[in-house]
């Protein structure tokens, strides 16, 4: 079999054929196989293109949920409150 250079350590392909594999089980995969992602190309399209491959044909599988929240932008995180905010100090 050659070797995909989306998915070259099989990661992802294997992880769509573990029976009854869970949501954490598919982030650590996930996670394993972002690391592998080659310094300067563009992982969010290199999951698109994963996507395009497994999404059609496992619809409501863990990995196929866990490469679509990998494309949901993380909104930036707001400040709550603390000390400023209860002294009515604002910067």
């Amino acid at each position: 079999m050659a070797r995909d250079p989306l998915d070259p350590k099989g990661l992802i392909r294997e992880s769509y054929r573990i029976e009854n594999i869970g949501a954490g089980e598919c982030r650590s995969i996930f996670l394993d196989w972002a690391l592998s992602v080659p310094v300067g190309e563009d992982p969010k399209e290199h999951v698109r293109r994963l996507l395009g491959k497994y999404a059609k044909d496992n619809p409501g599988h863990p990995m196929t949920e866990t490469l679509q929240a990998a494309l949901d932008e993380i909104a930036a995180p707001r400040r709550r409150g603390g000390r400023a905010r209860r002294l009515g100090q604002t910067s």
